[in-house]
């Protein structure tokens, strides 16, 4: 479809043939009609998919140049998309003049974010918590805002920015048009889109399938030899994150050292933890910081992990609806899932009942054995000895990294706050380098023991 169907400036479609957009993506036809008409839209759409020039184009059109005030705001997650969103508006307005576009984001000096806050906007991108701060000392207004997007929503709540959006709401007024863009459709994310949108124009085009696409598989092990085929499996598939179910909590502490001890990394998630104990558990397995969850049945309700590569049942599940719940966890969102089942020889009887037409049924022997094979996580986890009643923010954290420690947004995963903690994922290779910066600067001006989990 041709941007020229659509009621677009002679302008805005001489500049989008000069720049090279000939036709739309699939998230720009879809989303670009609704766009215009000035409806709410929420839309799943991932990186690469066109959809800065969805939005771009939408609030572009919409927009009163000679109206000198902030009428659109694009929050983001990180400074480097930003930046990369107010170059493509830019790019995007070239043919209409006088149009001001300023980025506002932590990490970089406030002072001559005021400067430029004095001159005037009409578009402002940032990241949430350096937005706030500008509207709590009341050196940006949103009074006359229009349109509000959210873009790579679902990361902004991964770095922990729902609190500070919120808040960020509360300065825009009620009646504007919202757009919220995300890579996953979660829970929370329909959440925010039922507590801040008005009727949403609901678009997803990363896929079209219902169920889950998983691949099961069957493994008949020789008796003592469960374990070797589990990192054989690992070793074969090679998946990102695993969740490796059994049915005992001794079972899950040994499965989980005896996977350390093979330099694969692992932790054991079961009904004996303490509360705090579970919390740094499950945080490290959501954010990258550990590749393998051995977890019991019952422990492992509530687990929210957006993207599981692969489950594996160690021992038959109890029956076939703990069977569904358990593999249910991989191929979301239009991923392939692997899900693999083993059984010794006295358990086939209860291995029979799985039979269909769709599980393969496999003789453990057949898969490879790889020498020095190890699965080392991509992020380590900083723990930092302050959160919500410190009045520590996602926005305070991202600042202090990317501001005196210098590090890329990138580098810059999950990030979660609790009462009196908060966790950071880090790169790994950054992980000293972060380290040291936190451990002798400040949060916020505030001193924070900081430590590697």
């Amino acid at each position: 479809m041709k941007f020229s169907n659509l009621p677009l400036s002679k302008e805005m479609l001489h500049n989008l043939n000069e720049i090279g957009y000939k036709e739309m993506t699939p998230i720009q036809a879809q989303s670009l009609p609704h766009i215009l008409e000035g409806k709410d839209v929420i839309a799943q759409a991932k990186t690469g998919s066109g959809k800065t020039a969805a939005f771009g184009i939408g609030l572009l059109t919409k927009l009163q140049v000679k109206k000198f005030r902030v009428q659109s705001l694009i929050l983001c997650p990180t400074r480097e998309l930003a930046d990369q969103v107010s170059k493509e508006l830019r790019m995007l307005a070239r043919t209409t003049h006088n149009i001001k576009i300023l980025t506002l984001c932590g990490g970089t000096a406030f002072g001559p974010q005021l400067g430029s806050l004095r001159h005037g906007a009409h578009i402002i991108v940032g990241t949430p918590g350096r937005i706030l701060k500008h509207l709590k000392k009341e050196t940006l207004s949103l009074e006359n805002l229009d349109m509000l997007v959210l873009d790579e929503a679902d990361r902004m709540l991964d770095m922990g920015f729902s609190e500070e959006i919120n808040e960020v709401l509360g300065f825009a007024p009620k009646t504007r048009q919202t757009l919220l863009f995300s890579a996953t459709y979660t829970d929370e994310i329909m959440d925010i889109s039922s507590s801040i949108q008005k009727d949403a124009v609901n678009i997803k085009t990363t896929s079209n399938e219902i169920a889950n696409k998983i691949s099961e598989y069957f493994y008949e092990v020789e008796y003592g030899q469960k374990l070797k085929t589990l990192v054989n499996i690992f070793s074969n598939f090679k998946p990102e994150n695993v969740i490796v179910f059994c049915n005992t909590k001794v079972e899950a502490n040994e499965i989980a050292n005896t996977l350390q001890d093979k330099k694969i990394d692992a932790l054991a998630i079961h009904g004996d933890l303490e509360q705090y104990e579970r919390n740094d558990v499950l945080v490290q397995f959501a954010n990258k910081s550990c590749r393998v969850l051995v977890a019991t049945d019952v422990a492992a309700r509530g687990l929210d992990i957006k993207e599981l590569s692969m489950v594996v049942n160690y021992d038959i599940p109890h029956g076939d609806e703990t069977y569904t719940h358990r593999i249910g966890r991989t191929g979301r969102a239009g991923a392939e899932g692997l899900a693999f089942t083993l059984y010794e020889a006295n358990e086939i009887q209860n291995a029979d009942e799985y039979k269909n037409d769709t599980r393969l049924f496999e003789d453990a022997n057949e898969l490879k054995e790889i020498i020095g094979f190890e699965m080392r996580p991509v992020n380590v986890t900083l723990v930092i000895e302050g959160g919500k009643k410190d009045k520590v923010r996602a926005g305070d954290i991202l600042g202090a990294l990317t501001g005196d420690a210098g590090l890329a947004g990138s580098s810059i995963g999950k990030i979660d706050i609790y009462d009196r903690q908060s966790y950071v994922a880090i790169e790994n290779s950054k992980i000293d380098e972060a380290h040291k910066q936190l451990k002798n600067g400040k949060i916020k001006g505030k001193k924070f023991s900081v430590w590697i989990l």
